[in-house]
């Protein structure tokens, strides 16, 4: 098996799906004392490191997994994904975490490993360097100082939804790799609207619904939301409510621009999940159950993301929401798994024939969006429902010819 080291490893989430890939995870590094304990009571003999990475060298990490230089053939890891995202304040480098994206770039370095796997969020593409930079300079920083270490990358804009997640979850996957080589991230296997081989999306319903929770831990809504919550049908969002009872439950922020479809959100059986979140509690990121006015549990979160039936979370409720809702999804580190093994099985041809690709033009990285942005969503105007077409059904589905694909 091809060894791998893991940081920012958070709840593993990617480890599990890289695992199932063919990887295996080696050693960890995560600073969250929480995470530390759910891998641990999961994984008992994994070499974890609960410290600031920016503390570390390559060398420590090594020495303590018990691993050499020219051992390791994969390190991954997402870093803190906060000061890039859209949904916050988008501070990039003026944020300490987002600096972590270069103690990343820094280890890699120093492990020298054949490809590496850096995910985070789509919002790390239009960042700037700086305040005097162009948008995007940050991102295209980072591929140069790649580049400048010996790593050609391929970037990767995917939704887990077209992968066979139950969750919209858009996601920038990076893979590099010191050989000079061509990575190939597959064509999306789900859809809305299936046309050859491709199965029809995963949806809320086949995960969640008649569920057998092994993780009732729950964070559930104030009365007071619950008040407002109780109002919204299956797939509905403020915009179920009058709009008297909107202005009364929303205050100030009904006059904000923007779609603000988190707000008083109420999900549906009949969809794919939106993206899980850390606080599924709160008013402007609600994870409401379809059938039951709460939020969902950590063992529905967890299985949304894909996590075996048997992991155990660890620490308080807000901890173990935290560890899920950061977590990426099982099945997207398969497939991104998936990628490298292929490509490391080609990079294993290359040494076998001596051939020394380095000395060739380095080939110019990229970046592809694959079918990133996905909508299944359900609106609610002057008491009636506007939504998606429907999916095809199974016969239409089967009529359908095989169409070329294109990214």
């Amino acid at each position: 098996m091809f060894k791998t080291v893991s940081l920012f490893s958070g709840a593993m989430g990617l480890d599990l799906g890289l695992e199932a890939a063919g990887l295996s995870i080696e050693a960890c590094v995560e600073i969250d004392k929480a995470c530390k304990k759910t891998a641990l009571e999961n994984k008992p003999n994994l070499p974890f490191i609960d410290d600031d990475i920016s503390n570390l060298d390559g060398n420590t990490i090594l020495s303590y997994a018990g691993l050499k230089k020219g051992e390791v053939s994969v390190v991954c890891g997402g870093p803190p994904c906060q000061a890039f995202s859209v949904i916050g304040k988008r501070q990039g480098l003026n944020d300490k975490r987002g600096k972590l994206i270069f103690d990343f770039l820094r280890i890699v370095n120093d492990i020298r490993p054949k490809v590496f796997l850096m995910e985070n969020v789509r919002g790390l593409l239009s960042m700037k360097l700086d305040d005097s930079s162009a948008k995007g300079s940050l991102f295209q920083e980072l591929v140069i100082q790649f580049e400048q270490i010996g790593y050609r990358v391929d970037a990767y804009v995917v939704n887990s939804v077209n992968y066979g997640s139950p969750q919209i979850r858009e996601r920038l996957v990076m893979i590099g790799n010191r050989y000079n080589l061509i990575s190939d991230f597959p064509l999306p296997t789900h859809s809305d609207k299936p046309i050859g081989q491709q199965k029809h999306f995963v949806t809320l319903g086949d995960v969640i619904k008649d569920f057998d929770d092994t993780d009732s831990t729950l964070m559930d809504f104030s009365p007071r939301k619950k008040k407002y919550l109780s109002m919204i049908p299956p797939g509905g969002n403020w915009r179920s409510l009058p709009v008297d009872i909107q202005k009364e439950s929303m205050g100030k922020s009904w006059y904000l621009k923007g779609g603000r479809s988190a707000y008083w959100r109420r999900l549906s059986f009949d969809y794919p999940s939106p993206t899980v979140v850390t606080m599924p509690n709160h008013a402007s990121t609600s994870m409401c159950h379809p059938e039951e006015v709460r939020a969902l549990t950590v063992g529905e979160c967890a299985a949304i993301q894909g996590f075996p039936r048997n992991w155990r979370f660890v620490g308080s409720p807000s901890e173990k929401y935290r560890q899920v809702g950061n977590a990426v999804p099982v099945i997207l580190g398969k497939v991104s798994g998936d990628v490298i093994i292929k490509l490391l099985n080609q990079i294993n041809q290359l040494e076998e024939k001596s051939i020394n690709v380095t000395q060739q033009e380095l080939i110019e990285s990229r970046i592809i969006h694959i079918r990133p942005h996905v909508r299944t969503r359900q609106y609610w105007k002057n008491g009636k429902v506007f939504q998606d077409e429907p999916y095809l059904n199974e016969q239409e589905r089967n009529n359908v010819k095989q169409l070329q694909l294109s990214i």
